[in-house]
């Protein structure tokens, strides 16, 4: 048998609760990968895995990859991994291709779109939908933005880790369609939280009920999914409230910029900080419920 024409040599920097089993799909399926982590036991533990190899700076992850990847926490943290003598951006190629899995501001978007233009690089926002369960899975959501060159380079490396990938305009597209992602769960979650409320404070069977509505006009992927952690008190299974104030926040900057109205979502925010206040910052966004039981 011939070479593998396929494979690919990539980097991917970050190895948090997402990142690091979308790299484990990337090198999976038959790719080399080099790893970046900030905690460098995590590099340790994912090359201890999965095979592949780790670097101290995104620099050297990123030296002679084809695609290097990201998914760290926030606009400082995107560039970081980006900027800099360690940078990656420092150690591609002309002609690599940056995807941006982390949820950030359009505004740091467009600032490394142009710094990666002026250096021969492609860069691609991905920001992803489908939390933990979805990456570990294979079974993410990926809304882009970018050059249609770009993009249509990165898709087939993209897709592996994607139930949907698409591109939806040109650079900074991907991260304001995942504004638009988190704006309408913030109203969706509130809107369950205040049925199960409502159901408990009427006597209600909170499971009965939902067993009948979520047939119909009401049901939603939360309510499937999270009506029952909802109901026991579990609040271990998904997004976390402290990483969802940091996307909402980036939703209403973007909003007074321009000029979009988004009242449910400034006030369900709020609840949000509430939740935080709680001591639940690290508790999945369905915590809203916790809220309404706290008020009695």
């Amino acid at each position: 048998m011939g070479e593998d024409r396929t494979m690919a040599k990539l980097a991917f920097l970050g190895l948090g609760v997402m990142g690091y089993p979308m790299a484990g799909h990337l090198q999976a399926a038959g790719h080399d990968v080099c790893v970046y982590n900030r905690t460098t036991a995590k590099a340790g533990k994912w090359t201890a895995q999965h095979g592949g190899r780790s670097a101290a700076t995104p620099r050297e992850a990123a030296e002679g990859a084809e695609f290097v990847m990201a998914c760290v926490g926030n606009d400082d943290d995107l560039r970081s991994v980006c900027q800099g003598a360690d940078g990656a951006f420092a150690g591609m190629r002309k002609g690599a291709i940056f995807v941006d899995h982390t949820t950030v501001s359009s505004r740091v978007t467009a600032e490394l779109y142009d710094q990666a233009r002026s250096s021969g690089l492609g860069f691609v926002d991905a920001p992803v939908s489908g939390g933990q369960a979805g990456a570990e899975n294979g079974q993410l959501s990926i809304m882009c933005g970018g050059d249609e060159a770009d993009y249509a380079a990165a898709e087939p490396v993209i897709q592996i880790y994607a139930k949907l990938c698409r591109r939806i305009g040109e650079s900074g597209a991907g991260q304001l369609t995942k504004m638009c992602n988190q704006i309408a769960i913030a109203g969706l979650v509130q809107g369950l939280a205040e049925a199960l409320h409502f159901a408990e404070k009427a006597g209600l069977d909170g499971r009965a009920v939902v067993e009948v509505i979520s047939q119909g006009a009401a049901g939603s992927w939360q309510m499937a999914n999270r009506y029952q952690t909802m109901l026991d008190d579990k609040w271990n299974h998904g997004f976390a409230v402290d990483w969802m104030r940091k996307d909402l926040g980036i939703c209403l900057d973007t909003a007074d910029e321009t000029g979009a109205s988004l009242p449910v979502t400034a006030l369900v925010d709020q609840f949000y900080k509430d939740v935080q206040k709680m001591g639940g910052g690290r508790w999945d966004t369905s915590s809203l419920f916790a809220r309404l039981r706290k008020l009695g």
